[in-house]
């Protein structure tokens, strides 16, 4: 069942906008094939293509998590890993470009 998943997912792989268009990474390149990757059980293999996916996860799973369950702190615990998302995103990025 899992493996009828990731085959679909790998045949509906969307293409970059601007990687097609102006041929340069976006801060998200990546992210889908290190998706796959991880639902294939290659933790460290998706970590290398995409750093950020992991803690993007985790960020997702505890904000269906507060709606559901309204914690005390959520709404800044969620501010704090959004800036840290998008601190590590940006940091990826540039790393990429750089080198």
């Amino acid at each position: 069942m899992l493996e009828t998943f990731i085959q679909w997912l790998e045949a509906h792989l969307q293409p970059c906008f601007y990687k097609s268009n102006f041929d340069i990474d976006c801060p998200g390149c990546g992210m889908q094939r290190a998706l796959i990757v991880l639902l294939r059980g290659h933790l460290w293999q998706s970590l290398r293509l995409y750093p950020a996916l992991m803690p993007v996860l985790f960020m997702i799973v505890f904000l269906g998590l507060h709606l559901l369950f309204k914690f005390k702190n959520g709404a800044a615990i969620l501010k704090y890993l959004f800036i840290g998302n998008a601190s590590l995103i940006m940091g990826n990025y540039v790393l990429k470009i750089f080198t």
